[in-house]
């Protein structure tokens, strides 16, 4: 039967497979797959390089990103490329030397050895670019310890025991460290591929070919072996890898000195007596092992240099390990002192040098006075208005209250102490920021997010020794618009601590301002105003291009299509927290934990101290960075990492308006400040350039007073036997009213001895496991002072024992008549009381604990803390009092001697006002009473509100709510 076809051809048979595609369109996918991978991480990777060039032109930083970016890249180029060469020319090596003859073969060798024979270069170049490519990134990693080798400089300091400048081992060491790893990767990687190579070329041949007379090859069987040529090639290196073997030996002679022994960081007496010796040996002996291994390549005789490498393991066992150990057993720790005394002076000299303790003034066996009398704060008159009363770790919730304004603004955990010129006199004070909190934004929508809610407004301030008579703070800078005392002229915040997203701002000229300033009150009365960013901060991105890069570098498409807020006069904010911004232009510094806002000039900038540090100052003792600066006032947390060499080089101030970044020289005798400057020059202005008003704001920063006193807990002997036997340790007490160690405190002090109180950070320490007082530590922090930087200590006496702040703490609280000054507050159930900080003020010969004592409505939402009382403990001797000065007199029998200063503003507290006993009160005529004043309340608030006066209108509204409960009360 036939079967008609159709015009355009034979019909195809039923169920006759289709053609198989062609390898090309099997593997077009793929390709086209990976090549839009390639690009897509091109086009990223591009979009961040170049908005990062934008932003640091920006700040005038572009030196740092060119040679940051520029130095990276070499170091890529050389280590990627030696890398990839000399994989490369192994493996080269490794073909070349493959045996020409093929005799019995499994499968998978044979189709293993015929893929590389005839793809060999394809191979070779792909292992020779993925090894080189690890290489070049890691070395591109290493741009800054590049650099700082490069630029070294001298520190002018011996170290002793390899008479070898401290910079070798600050500089050099870790950088041929590096390089000597990279000789490792190099020379291992090549071993490991080209015995897989030689291995898959048929190197490894356990038969022979011979040739009959008749021309016919033979193949016998024969023990597996290596190619001559393969041999002579994995013995070279070997040879190669056992010579840089040698000099890691070499090298591991100067890392005693920055590496822990039994007793400190440092080279010890088994050190250099032992292990030091037994490196040079265990280098030599590898030496000859290369020599061995460097004439089998000629020889192939693998037992002997075999057998040498089997007796150079055992020999640095035996000479390293065990060897170091007799001598640390049986002659240093018998001998103890007699054997280390050298070392741990030399250790001690270090550690005080590197940490900036050797100048210490320790005042030893001070008889502190623990007996009153009437008067006996007469001497110190001067001092007493310097004690602080507002805790800044605890007042923060009050600043929320009473200065938040709306939800959407905060004010910092724990608040920053700082001194101004009010009225004519250097006044201590405590100040915050309020910046906006985006987690607290209405709507977070994208438009709210990043155009609207951009920024925080103005710096609120309270005396440091004063409060208002209701208990509240004394305010020095208050409400929005910004009023008060402290010249604030420029308020807005828009680089900040909280300010973790980017901001989209500015706007062509003539169009409506979206950017929310004052969210109410002032001159408007309660209509919110709105701004145009006029400041120099940001990139501009009215250039599509550029907008585009920032849509791809933070995945954010809205950055095209939001046209109507992004527009050819918008500027974007980003990278704008101050330690942030210090990072990036300077990485080479390590900021401060706590950036601090201040006044200057009219202007809101933050103060960021930065430290220069090391961890391999030899013969100086380590400590752990994070541990050291962490107490019960750390929000932000340093890195974990050892230090042993710490400077606070440079004090960076960032401007919180436009974000620019100023860094100034503070320890110019520095070498590592040095070392950087001439890695980029005329980035760090000196310290002559600070200004004068900027100078009264700095201070001494509080990370390198706790690490500081941690090492001094210790190393405040400089007798060795003393040090050894551990005999006169002290510690950091706990915070006896917060978790974590007591944290240091600014204050305005005078020291035993001297005539005028000087502003300064203070500490106590207490002995090792004990709960007394050891000492009493103290550093002028005043920046303007000629003698910043002085450091003194109060050793006490072993014999007069003076309570610890524990101890004090624990008594204060226990104390009958603070308990019933306490407990009609307390009674109510309705109130809670809050110890504030413990501070220890040298005074009266003797030392003085003073407590803040707060109380708090717990039943109202929007209670908040205010100063009550102060409680007051001079030796056995505890008093309390409604101000300073009454709890003094109690104490030093009715008359302290001296004025504190206390300044009350503001009305008698009120019943009912926030912080003090409700007034007990019953019936009709009482509940209409209580109406009446709530009402009365209401008014006074809406008439504070609309002349700006926030405080006022918080408390007025608080005292009408209290009213209006108190009024329920007595209808039930």
């Amino acid at each position: 039967m036939s079967t008609a076809h159709p015009a355009g051809g034979p019909a195809r048979r039923p169920g006759r497979p289709r053609p198989a595609q062609s390898g090309t369109e099997q593997t077009r996918l793929p390709r086209v797959l990976a090549v839009a991978g390639l690009l897509l991480v091109a086009i990223g990777l591009y979009a961040r390089i170049w908005t990062d060039w934008l932003w640091f032109k920006q700040l005038g930083f572009t030196n740092v990103f060119r040679t940051r970016l520029g130095t990276g890249l070499l170091l890529f180029l050389v280590f990627g490329g030696l890398t990839a060469a000399v994989v490369a020319l192994n493996l080269w090596l490794a073909h070349r030397m493959r045996p020409r003859t093929r005799g019995p073969e499994t499968p998978f060798t044979g189709v293993t050895r015929s893929l590389l024979e005839s793809r060999h270069r394809l191979a070779i170049a792909l292992a020779a670019l993925s090894f080189g490519l690890l290489s070049g990134l890691t070395a591109f990693t290493q741009r800054d310890l590049f650099l700082a080798w490069r630029h070294a400089t001298a520190f002018g300091t011996t170290e002793p025991w390899f008479d070898r400048d401290v910079s070798f081992y600050v500089f050099d060491y870790p950088w041929w460290r590096f390089v000597l790893s990279q000789a490792f990767w190099m020379v291992g990687v090549s071993l490991f591929l080209v015995l897989v190579a030689h291995l898959a070329l048929g190197a490894l041949q356990s038969f022979t070919i011979t040739t009959t007379p008749s021309g016919q090859n033979i193949v016998r069987r024969q023990p597996a072996r290596l190619s001559g040529a393969a041999q002579a090639h994995m013995s070279v290196l070997a040879g190669v890898m056992l010579v840089l073997y040698a000099v890691d030996c070499w090298l591991d002679r100067y890392g005693f000195a920055v590496t822990d022994n039994w007793l400190f960081t440092g080279i010890g007496y088994a050190d250099l007596r032992s292990r030091v010796v037994a490196k040079n040996i265990v280098a030599m002996i590898a030496l000859l092992c290369a020599l061995l291994f460097f004439l089998n390549a000629r020889l192939r005789r693998w037992n002997i240099p075999l057998l040498a490498v089997v007796l150079m393991l055992a020999s640095s066992v035996l000479i390293s390990g065990a060897y170091p150990a007799v001598v640390q057993r049986f002659d240093v720790q018998p001998k103890g002192p007699a054997r280390e005394r050298d070392y741990i002076s030399e250790n001690i000299t270090a550690t005080r040098a590197a940490f900036g303790i050797n100048s210490v003034e320790i005042t030893e066996d001070y008889d502190a006075t623990t007996s009153v009398s009437a008067g006996q704060l007469k001497q110190d008159a001067e001092a007493l208005p310097g004690i602080r009363l507002i805790d800044p770790s605890l007042i923060g919730p009050t600043f929320e209250q009473l200065q938040q304004v709306r939800g959407y603004y905060s004010f910092p955990k724990v608040l920053d102490v700082d001194r101004y010129t009010i009225d004519g006199q250097f006044t201590d004070a405590v100040v915050a920021a309020r910046e906006i909190n985006h987690d607290k934004i209405p709507d977070k929508n994208w438009t709210n997010l990043h155009t609207v809610y951009t920024h925080g407004y103005g710096v609120v301030g309270a005396y440091g020794n004063r409060r208002q008579a209701n208990g509240e703070p004394e305010w020095i800078a208050r409400d929005i618009p910004t009023k008060g005392k402290l010249g604030e002229t420029q308020s807005r915040i828009y680089f900040g601590e909280r300010t973790n997203t980017y901001a989209v701002v500015g706007a062509p000229q003539g169009a409506d301002p979206v950017e929310l300033d004052t969210p109410g009150g002032g001159k408007q009365g309660a209509v919110e105003t709105r701004n145009t960013y006029d400041g120099k901060g940001g990139v501009g991105i009215g250039n599509p291009l550029i907008r585009a890069l920032y849509a791809i570098r933070f995945g954010d498409v809205n950055l095209l299509l939001s046209t109507g807020r992004v527009n050819e006069a918008s500027r974007i904010l980003y990278d704008r927290t101050p330690r942030e911004r210090l990072q990036k232009v300077a990485p080479w510094l390590t900021p401060d934990s706590d950036a601090y806002p201040a006044v200057v000039d009219g202007r809101i900038v933050w103060i960021v101290d930065a430290y220069t540090t090391s961890g391999l100052y030899p013969n100086s003792n380590q400590v752990e960075f994070r541990q050291a600066t962490s107490d019960s006032q750390t929000s932000v947390a340093q890195q974990s990492r050892p230090v042993n060499y710490l400077r606070n080089s440079v004090k960076a101030v960032v401007d919180a308006g436009d974000g620019e970044v100023t860094l100034y020289a503070w320890d110019e005798a520095d070498p590592i400040l040095k070392t950087w400057q001439k890695v980029y020059p005329g980035k760090v202005k000196p310290r002559t350039a600070i200004p004068e008003d900027l100078l009264d704001h700095m201070r001494y920063p509080s990370d390198l007073f706790k690490v500081q006193r941690e090492v001094l807990s210790r190393y405040h002997t400089t007798n060795p036997d003393t040090w050894f036997q551990q005999s006169d340790l002290w510690e950091v007490p706990n915070d006896p009213v917060a978790e974590g160690k007591e944290a240091p405190n600014y204050l305005s002090i005078k020291w035993p001895g001297d005539k005028e109180p000087v502003f300064s950070q203070t500490s106590v320490l207490v002995p090792r496991g004990r709960e007394n007082l050891g000492a009493y530590m103290a550093v002028n922090a005043d920046a303007s002072s000629p003698d910043y930087g002085q450091m003194r200590v109060l050793k006490l006496s072993d014999s007069k024992q003076v309570a610890g702040p524990g101890q004090t703490f624990n008594a204060m609280n226990t104390d009958e008549t603070v308990a019933s000054k306490l407990r009609p507050y307390l009674m109510q159930g309705s109130a809670q009381a809050h110890f504030g900080n413990l501070l220890t003020i040298p005074v009266g010969g003797g030392l003085l604990y003073v407590s803040p004592v707060y109380t708090q409505q717990s039943t109202t939402s929007g209670g908040y803390l205010v100063l009550r009382f102060v409680v007051v403990r001079f030796g056995e001797h505890i008093g309390i009092g409604a101000t300073l000065q009454e709890a003094l007199d109690s104490v030093f029998k009715g008359d302290a001697g001296a004025s504190t200063g206390e300044e009350t503003a503001g009305e008698t507290p009120q019943p009912g006002a926030p912080g003090t006993p409700a007034e007990p009160v019953t019936g009709q005529e009482a509940a209409q009473k209580l109406l009446n004043e709530a009402a009365t309340a209401f008014e006074a608030a809406d008439a504070a509100l609309k002349k700006g006066d926030l405080a006022g209108y918080q408390k007025q509204m608080d005292l009408a709510k209290q009213k209006v409960k108190a009024a329920d009360a007595a209808l039930r």
